[in-house]
């Protein structure tokens, strides 16, 4: 208790913490300052009312019944699948997180992603809207993605991940990526049949085991199966909308 020393004012007190001793604060603290520190832990929280049927039918992002060799639950994203140019980054988030919180609320998880056929201005969302997504799962959600596999990579791909992904995508993120060349080196993981491989994936697949080079940019690619979008398109699709 100190006093002003004048008449008219009144009695004040000091409360001091030590930060070092893991004393709650709140109790200290006004209604309103309790009210502002108890904030979500992301900034676009999910509405539980929001309809993500649409996407749910597109089959982009869906929760596997298998689990890899490491008894990891499996999450699987079909590129191709995904409409870049009509969905926004933040639905997109929104829409990741919901999946994540309700359909794998405990234990390990790993993502398969399947990037045949990918063409990068139509399928693919962006490196930045990616770490943005990855950021924004709580911290034992990121501790909980224990390897992303990364099939059918192509050459532009490896490039452009390894030059890039270190400065664009979490550390966290980056280390878990494992690519995949051929299926019968995701089986090495991922035994058959705990994952469902679209026909278009394994005819693909079946492709590039006769043109093996096609991966290296050695071999021409008439089809154009390992289309990459050009790097600033990709990391800033979105950045006018967040």
């Amino acid at each position: 208790m100190a006093n002003s020393g004048g008449s008219g004012s009144e009695d004040f007190s000091v409360v001091v913490l030590a930060s070092d001793l893991g004393v709650d604060a709140r109790p200290f603290l006004s209604q309103t300052e309790q009210e502002q520190g108890e904030e979500c832990w992301h900034d676009c929280p999910s509405d539980v009312h929001e309809d993500f049927s649409d996407l749910d039918a597109l089959q982009f992002f869906r929760l596997e019944r298998g689990s890899d060799v490491a008894g990891n639950r499996i999450f699987r994203i079909v590129g191709k699948y995904f409409p870049a140019l009509v969905i926004s980054a933040e639905r997109l988030k929104k829409y990741v997180v919901h999946k994540i919180l309700t359909e794998m609320p405990e234990g390990p998880f790993c993502v398969a992603y399947m990037h045949s056929t990918v063409k990068g201005e139509d399928n693919n969302p962006g490196m930045t809207i990616l770490r943005w997504i990855y950021e924004g799962l709580p911290a034992e959600h990121k501790d909980r993605l224990q390897v992303l596999y990364f099939i059918h990579p192509g050459i532009r791909s490896r490039l452009v991940i390894a030059t890039l992904g270190r400065f664009f995508l979490s550390g966290g993120l980056y280390w878990k990526i494992k690519y995949v060349s051929r299926l019968q080196y995701l089986w090495e993981d991922i035994k058959k049949g705990e994952l469902e491989i679209p026909d278009f994936v394994q005819e693909h697949d079946d492709i590039l085991e006769h043109r093996p080079l096609t991966d290296y940019g050695i071999e021409p690619d008439p089809l154009h199966l390992n289309e990459m979008p050009l790097t600033g398109y990709s990391m800033g699709r979105y950045h006018s909308r967040w």
